[in-house]
């Protein structure tokens, strides 16, 4: 077993594909799927089933991941520390429910970032692909809410998947509303304020469950509905129709504008939001520091950091 070989492992699940690692590592695909097989021959174990749609780890090969990932880290720790070699490019993909605190997060992470290279992916998706996203090791993170209402659903679903879920905060809900709206001036409001205007949500697609939805109240009855895909479509139909979203409350003036307000919403649910991972695998150290900054973002908002302690109860 080589470091080489472990490289290769690596950019493949970065990749998703032997044939675009083979691509990014300019290697032949023949040759870089040789490599890989005589790497499971070798430890015994299969790393990747196989099948007509592609590849994806196995069991073992998640625990394998996990193991290759920490000694490619430290090699080039090393590498940097005696032989003076550049850092390699550095890679992290996180999967999120649309919130801008994961945003504010992703931002200062790469602005600290002290390497040339990077390639980070910041998936804003909805709630069942994040979690197949992190299943998958696509995403080495995902970033969800549970509350009464769905979290049995849910974490029946992160237990079957091997996944677990690390609570960050407990948000008290809010409504966003264009700062011009009607009832931009109110300090917290009542649903009921809120039945003439439009109700924005963000579309689950094939999994269209209520237990799925990103904003709470998912059950009741809107007389105007609007699902939209991305947040930016959502806050233009804030601002152009006098809509509102039922979300967190962390807003970022710096990353949304002045035009989009959050109103407290009078409502006994809360929102728990955190994040999951992998059982299987260990967090890359970049992905580990992109929890950190998220811990110092939600901090600077006011809201208290959920301890280890706490989430072990």
């Amino acid at each position: 077993m080589t470091l080489q070989q472990l490289k290769y492992i690596l950019t493949i699940v970065n990749c998703g594909s032997i044939s675009e690692a083979a691509k990014q590592l300019f290697i032949s695909q023949p040759s870089l799927s040789s490599a890989v097989k005589e790497m499971e021959q070798e430890i015994g174990i299969e790393i990747f089933l196989r099948s007509s749609k592609g590849i994806a780890l196995s069991n073992e090969g998640a625990e394998f991941l996990s193991y290759a990932r920490q000694v490619v880290e430290q090699a080039e720790l090393l590498e940097q520390r005696y032989m003076n070699k550049k850092p390699s490019k550095k890679l992290c993909s996180i999967s999120t429910q649309h919130y801008a605190f994961s945003v504010q997060a992703f931002v200062s992470l790469l602005k600290d970032l002290n390497t040339n290279e990077y390639e980070c992916t910041l998936r804003e998706t909805r709630t069942h692909e994040i979690i197949e996203d992190v299943r998958n090791m696509r995403s080495e993170l995902g970033i969800l809410y549970l509350n009464d209402f769905n979290q049995k659903v849910i974490q029946k679903m992160l237990k079957e998947n091997d996944l677990q879920f690390h609570p960050l905060f407990v948000a008290e809900p809010h409504v966003f509303i264009s700062s011009e709206h009607p009832l931009a001036a109110k300090s917290i409001l009542d649903i009921e304020d809120l039945d003439e205007f439009p109700c924005l949500a963000f579309e689950q697609g094939e999994y269209n469950s209520f237990y799925f939805s990103e904003e709470i109240l998912s059950t009741r009855t809107y007389k105007k509905k609007i699902l939209v895909s991305d947040r930016a479509t959502l806050f233009n139909l804030l601002i152009g129709l006098n809509g509102y979203t039922i979300s967190s409350g962390v807003l970022n003036s710096d990353l949304n504008g002045e035009q989009i307000k959050s109103v407290r919403l009078r409502t006994d649910e809360n929102m728990q939001i955190g994040y999951i991972t992998n059982k299987k695998v260990n967090l890359s150290l970049l992905a580990a520091d992109y929890v950190r900054k998220l811990k110092s973002v939600i901090s600077d908002f006011g809201y208290t950091i959920i301890s280890q302690e706490e989430e072990l109860k």
